[in-house]
């Protein structure tokens, strides 16, 4: 049985091996989604279960939300060798110094385990073992003893990597194999093993378990579950973002902004108990999302706090890369500090929902009639 790059890594994790932030997407929104929770350059990388998908397309870098919306947009639904991609996982960039290759795997031929290992890792580690194997590093442990950590130096020292990298190259080729040996694995492979000022991290991961012994490993199948992004975000045709504290209430406020004349660019659920932090999140997600013109913030306090939005707001736009236009309907628990706050930062508010969304559409169509 085969797994996703984001199943083994959290199994490589579990073990030990360090990996990137990462987190899976099944959408371009719910990519733009973690892009901005991450608020880091990401790469975004199609989940299949065949190899050769960077050379296909299947791997591309974002800087920004607008970008992950873009960029994941282009990658799901693509074939890579007749698969077809539905899901991502959006990881934080690397600063790579350099690139490895180690594999625990079965060799037939030699009925017993192998660990090959490379200092030159990462897509062409197929065409090096066509035209340079040598450079290759082939180690066979003794399946019937344990394979202790001075071996796995030994591998690493065979390797070539600088004498102050061969303690935690050995501790993780040491892991890997254990890896191997525990899910009765038929391969275990990070490719590439890279080099960050962090350390050495899996920045991909491969894992095959025999599935004869797939009813010893029924935790894997847990796995699959993902824990909920905290908004919901849906990309729409228009250029005004509309966020709402609650499902209902943003949609109302969406048939405000159509019965005075706009069209909704988002749909963007915070949820009932929004904090400062996701309100930031949240206006993240939208001024970095290219057809907004103007935002529409509708939240009506409960157990959302009015003064948490305000810091949120002020906030997200002092960060702001992209100026965009902030129509905010502020009321609710809380809503005199809220009010304060936005009024000390010069933030105009409205308490009627109606007033808010008219307001929004005017302002709108008066920047396009601008050309902007």
């Amino acid at each position: 049985m085969r797994f996703f790059e984001n199943v083994a890594k959290q199994i490589f994790n579990d073990e030990g091996i360090p990996i990137l932030e990462g987190h899976v997407a099944y959408s371009p929104e719910e990519a733009m989604t973690i892009s901005s929770e991450m608020d880091v350059p990401v790469v975004i990388k199609a989940q299949v279960l065949t190899g050769g998908r960077g050379k296909a397309g299947g791997v591309k870098f974002a800087d920004n939300p607008g970008e992950a919306l873009k960029v994941s947009d282009e990658i799901l639904g693509m074939e890579i060798k007749g698969e077809k991609v539905k899901h991502l996982l959006i990881e934080e960039k690397a600063e790579i110094i350099n690139e490895y290759f180690v594999t625990v795997s079965v060799d037939r031929g030699a009925r017993r385990p192998v660990i090959l290992a490379s200092k030159e890792g990462g897509v062409e580690i197929e065409n090096l073992a066509k035209t340079n194997p040598e450079k290759i590093i082939k180690y066979y442990p003794n399946p019937l003893l344990e394979f202790l950590p001075y071996e796995a130096r030994e591998v690493a020292r065979k390797m070539g990597v600088p004498s102050e990298l061969i303690s935690q190259m050995g501790d993780i080729i040491w892991k890997l194999y254990n890896v191997f040996d525990k899910y009765d694995a038929d391969t275990a492979e990070i490719n590439p093993l890279v080099l960050t000022p962090d350390g050495l991290i899996a920045a991909d991961a491969k894992m095959v378990v025999e599935n004869d012994s797939l009813y010893r490993h029924q935790e894997l199948v847990e796995r699959m579950h993902y824990k909920k992004k905290a908004v919901d975000f849906v990309q729409l045709d228009g250029d005004i973002a509309v966020i709402g504290n609650g499902a209902g209430l943003t949609l109302t406020a969406m048939d405000m902004i159509k019965l005075y004349g706009g069209e909704p660019a988002t749909f963007l659920d915070i949820g009932g108990g929004a904090s400062e932090h996701i309100i930031n999140q949240a206006l993240n997600i939208v001024l970095n999302y290219d057809p907004v013109k103007v935002v529409f913030l509708n939240v009506l306090g409960g157990i959302t706090k009015a003064d948490d939005v305000a810091r949120g707001v002020i906030n997200a736009l002092k960060q702001a890369d992209r100026r965009v236009y902030i129509v905010i309907r502020l009321t609710g628990t809380n809503e005199e500090e809220g009010q304060r706050l936005l009024e000390e930062a010069g933030i105009p508010y409205e308490t009627s929902m109606e007033k808010a969304a008219k307001k929004a559409v005017e302002l709108c169509e008066e920047l396009k009639a601008e050309g902007k």
